[in-house]
């Protein structure tokens, strides 16, 4: 059985073991029952920003995102690179509430449902 302490425990140890990673600063980090809360703000090691939120429960040995939003900015932190979130502001979307934001506010894209492991998998692909 997982524990909302052990995902927690599970990300910050995937976050700084990452190749991408360059520097983690966590925000905020709370636990509550089967509840969990994690922020942070990343600097990747191409230069570029990352700041992460995730609102999770954990069931048995599932664990489910159910808000997050992930935000990769360049190294200015001027320039949306991606957001990935599941803000329930496009309906019409395949995939609502999942989506992305690709170079700015106006290009949104379906996405699927993510979490901070997928989002590191994605990266090390990605910056690869």
């Amino acid at each position: 059985m997982i524990s909302p302490a052990r995902y927690l425990e599970e990300l910050k140890a995937r976050l700084v073991g990452s190749a991408v990673v360059g520097q983690v600063s966590v925000v905020s980090e709370r636990i509550i029952s089967d509840q969990g809360y994690f922020r942070a703000r990343i600097t990747l090691t191409n230069g570029d920003f990352l700041e992460v939120s995730e609102y999770f429960v954990v069931q048995g040995e599932i664990h489910q995102t159910l808000e997050y939003r992930y935000q990769w900015m360049d190294a200015n932190r001027r320039v949306l690179v991606r957001r990935w979130d599941n803000a329930r502001h496009f309906p019409d979307l395949p995939g609502f509430p999942d989506h992305l934001h690709v170079g700015g506010e106006e290009t949104v894209l379906p996405s699927r449902s993510m979490s901070i492991l997928n989002l590191i998998d994605f990266l090390e692909e990605e910056l690869a």
